[in-house]
């Protein structure tokens, strides 16, 4: 999720980094022992220099897709080799926020932005807030679907079991809904607890838990709610309690009977839902700016956007190389 200049996390002295990598590692090797730790030969996976990442998707092959927030389109990577699979503009495209690959329907969701007014001219001129989709395989523009709001920003997607597709947008209290075959996007939520608070973001991650219900983040201040889908209409909207405060609260995704959460403070979460409590099991920590997750078996793949190096208090440094970086999931 983006950051507004002064609200982005400082990353730490690289000795500190590594050192709280390493714990981080130790601390899931000793709890999980061979219940499913990282396989030896998984290693981070590089995307293309100079593309921030904002949010990761896969594939059940192990295919990942990372979207470029500052250059736009989608890059492929399979079996460590990355190819341009949306390229910036294509569609009439712009920066790239939330991807989502929906293998049912052999469609890629992206959420396309005009971000110029935070200094990132993205690679065209197209003015708003969209839903593109793509062809899965090929690339190829399927369809534009805006978002209503002038203010709105798309920020991520996911698909429901019937095809239909769900939009979290941060700059308004608006979830929309994408049916199979729609022609535009309808508002499927709206709440006055979503909306962004003053000098906050809104909406950001958003999932389908094991229960049928729609789950979205704020970003700051960081929440946790719950939508509940009856008859595939909105219901109550419900605030979750943490068992810890969240701290920019990021992308989420469905896993096992629970959720992955990204914190942007550097913390990969795993969540369970009871009730309105939401226990947060902190996976792993220390990571650079996180901004999305994806997985694939018992590995999530983790983008570290470093947002702050092309909006927030670090832009014009050097942010050094990106990559997807693999975390064990516990079972």
């Amino acid at each position: 999720m983006i950051r507004k200049n002064g609200d982005a996390a400082h990353p730490r002295a690289m000795g500190e980094l590594l050192n709280i990598r390493r714990a981080s590692l130790a601390a899931i090797i000793l709890a999980l022992g061979t219940a499913g730790i990282v396989r030896a030969e998984t290693a981070p996976v590089g995307v293309p220099d100079k593309s921030f990442p904002e949010s990761v998707t896969s594939t059940s092959d192990g295919t990942l897709y990372v979207g470029s927030f500052n250059l736009g389109g989608v890059t492929k990577i399979s079996g460590g080799k990355a190819e341009q699979l949306v390229k910036p503009g294509a569609g009439d495209s712009r920066s790239t926020l939330g991807v989502l690959a929906d293998e049912k329907s052999g469609t890629l969701y992206v959420c396309s932005n005009d971000i110029s007014g935070f200094g990132v001219a993205g690679p065209s001129d197209t003015k708003g807030a969209w839903l593109k989709t793509f062809d899965l395989k090929s690339g190829a523009p399927k369809g534009s679907f805006a978002l209503s709001d002038p203010k709105s920003l798309c920020n991520d997607i996911v698909v429901g079991a019937d095809g239909t597709a769900y939009v979290s947008d941060s700059f308004t209290p608006i979830v929309y809904s994408l049916k199979p075959g729609g022609t535009a996007l309808a508002t499927f939520a709206t709440d006055p607890q979503l909306a962004p608070a003053k000098d906050g973001v809104g909406l950001d991650g958003i999932a389908i838990g094991a229960d049928g219900n729609l789950y979205v983040t704020t970003f700051v201040p960081a929440k946790l709610f719950k939508i509940e889908i009856k008859d595939g209409k909105a219901g109550a909207v419900t605030e979750l309690k943490p068992s810890r405060p969240l701290d920019h609260a990021d992308a989420l995704r469905a896993y096992g009977g629970g959720l992955l959460l990204i914190e942007g403070n550097g913390k990969l979460d795993k969540v369970t839902v009871k009730g309105s409590d939401a226990t947060i099991d902190t996976i792993k920590d220390g990571l650079a700016e996180p901004v999305s997750v994806t997985q694939v078996g018992d590995v999530g793949w983790v983008a570290e956007g470093k947002l702050s190096y092309v909006i927030g208090d670090n832009k014009g440094k050097d942010p050094g190389p990106f990559k997807l970086t693999p975390v064990a999931l516990p079972k």
